[in-house]
């Protein structure tokens, strides 16, 4: 096993098990019951997952699917849950928050006077910690909430960057992955602070849980790595009818209009939609980001037109000429057994000259 390759492993991973653990201290410190603890013994699965990964894998990634992102998910996302929905009870007063931390500004100057005075620096480490740890007690809640968002949408993309690739999946298909995973990580973050922002979700228990339900189910597309790969074309005769030929081909693309429509910008429009006819909840980035969404949604079905006009005129094509509707792979197999058979023969030609060549030296002779 490649030292790099377990590093980046067991790195990864151990990010995702603290950024998960503080999720579950601002529960608990938010909630003020230490039940909420519990929730970390979610991370045993992670543990469990690296544990598996490390020894049948030897540290690498699977093809299609990222367990550990999936379990990284399964271990946030209740935290941030809860967080949203008591987000009622989380304070965030600006007069009160500001003179705790002059007073911990005060609090650090007097203990640094003391540290160099007496205890030394060891006493000075502790307490500049302590100082530290009580400083960011005093922030307000609602913006400790809206860091684990950040910070969880940025360590998706991150974790997924340094987690090593499988033999399936190239650098330049990564590369592709990760460019789409920032666009819909902003997409994601800019969905949940600006609808559930709105003081009038707040007040709806019910729509706060319908918007976190979408935000949820638009996080599943993560573990997935179906946008940059295509599916193997390795049909037998009887299977081959036009819509697993046209998966076939175009499987990507495909995966690309399904997550927007089914996953991502689909149910956006609807809650947005929802929220205007339904609530006459109205705002400048409320209609804007509604408006951002059904031009996706209408691209994306007008891709979806195109690809399939070009696939039928591709298939009527071939049955005019007689030929068999064949898997888009073949052709290219066909290319390279045609091109391979061309450097054959060229091989012959160099290694076997002419015969009008080889008998003019008879003559002469």
């Amino acid at each position: 096993m490649e030292l790099m390759v377990l590093l980046n492993a067991l790195v990864t991973r151990l990010l995702f098990v603290l950024h998960s653990l503080i999720g579950v201290w601002r529960v608990t410190a938010v909630k003020k019951e230490p039940k909420y603890w519990l929730l970390a013994l979610l991370n045993l699965l992670l543990c469990l997952e690296t544990g598996v990964t490390l020894k049948f894998k030897q540290g690498r990634g699977y093809k299609w699917f990222s367990p550990a992102i999936f379990l990284y998910l399964i271990c946030i996302v209740p935290s941030l849950w809860l967080l949203e929905i008591h987000h009622g009870t989380q304070y965030c007063g600006n007069e009160p928050g500001a003179v705790q931390v002059n007073v911990s500004n005060q609090d650090f100057n007097q203990s640094r006077d003391s540290s160099h005075g007496s205890e030394g620096t060891d006493h000075h480490i502790i307490q500049t910690a302590k100082v530290f740890v009580n400083q960011l007690s005093t922030i307000c809640e609602t913006v400790w909430t809206l860091a684990l968002h950040q910070t969880f949408l940025l360590l998706l993309v991150v974790g997924r960057w340094l987690l090593p690739i499988g033999v399936e999946i190239t650098r330049d298909q990564l590369s592709q992955l990760l460019l789409m995973f920032v666009g819909t990580a902003a997409d994601i973050l800019e969905f949940a602070s600006e609808t559930l922002d709105i003081e009038d979700v707040r007040k709806n228990y019910a729509l706060i849980n319908a918007i976190l339900a979408v935000w949820t189910w638009s996080m599943l597309q993560f573990p997935l790595d179906l946008a940059v790969q295509h599916i193997g074309c390795k049909l037998s005769p009887s299977a081959r009818r036009i819509p697993s030929l046209l998966l076939c081909r175009y499987s990507a693309e495909l995966w690309n209009i399904g997550v927007s429509l089914f996953i991502q910008d689909g149910p956006f429009f609807i809650v947005r939609s929802i929220l205007m006819g339904h609530f006459r909840i109205f705002n400048q980035m409320l209609v804007f980001f509604t408006a951002k969404n059904i031009l996706v949604v209408t691209l994306q079905l007008y891709r979806l037109a195109v690809i399939t006009l070009d696939f039928r005129a591709t298939v009527l094509q071939k049955s005019r000429k007689g030929e068999a509707c064949c898997c888009p792979c073949e052709p290219y197999e066909a290319h390279a057994h045609a091109t391979g058979h061309q450097e054959n023969e060229m091989k012959e030609f160099v290694a076997f000259p002419p015969k009008e060549e080889s008998q003019a030296p008879s003559e002469d002779h």
